[in-house]
């Protein structure tokens, strides 16, 4: 596995900032005011998204439609929409990059989207175990009772998480 670095690094322009946020604000709305900042930077990086970094940590990523907060984002500055909860029996999967099985779902909010990131958190702790896309909506999700429910894509302990500044 080849570990993420960054190559440049920049302030954003504030017409940036202002997409940045717009789009923040559509996926864990009024939450969104957590992440604002005088100054936000953009990690220049090989990652498949953009990596924005608030007071020296990596706290949001970007794609072409959403932005999220990253796992050390969610740690740092709590939210509390968008999110799957997991028994405790799923943490070692979740841990190492295993997608969302519907056994393991305890409950979800109601404003998981499909298509749209969600955080995965652990039952009895509240802490945050990924960020996933979940592959419907949380009703879908909960009626399910078996198969995939969502796409892992950062975890704690991949090399987003692992990103030095």
């Amino acid at each position: 596995m080849v570990e993420l670095t960054i190559k440049k690094r920049h302030a954003i322009k504030k017409s940036r900032l202002a997409t940045l946020m717009k789009k923040l604000n559509e996926t864990i709305g009024d939450d969104a005011a957590l992440y604002d900042a005088p100054m936000i930077e953009i990690a220049e990086t090989a990652s498949k998204f953009n990596i924005y970094i608030i007071e020296k940590k990596s706290l949001i990523m970007e794609q072409d439609t959403w932005a999220f907060p990253t796992l050390r984002g969610a740690i740092l500055r709590p939210f509390s929409g968008r999110r799957i909860v997991v028994d405790m029996g799923t943490i070692p999967y979740m841990i190492n990059g295993a997608d969302v099985m519907r056994p393991g779902v305890v409950s979800v909010t109601d404003d998981v989207v499909a298509g749209s990131p969600a955080l995965v958190v652990d039952e009895i702790h509240d802490k945050p175990l990924a960020i996933v896309i979940p592959q419907y909506d949380a009703a879908k999700i909960i009626a399910l009772e078996r198969g995939k429910v969502a796409k892992n894509m950062h975890y704690i302990g991949d090399d987003l998480w692992n990103l030095e500044l």
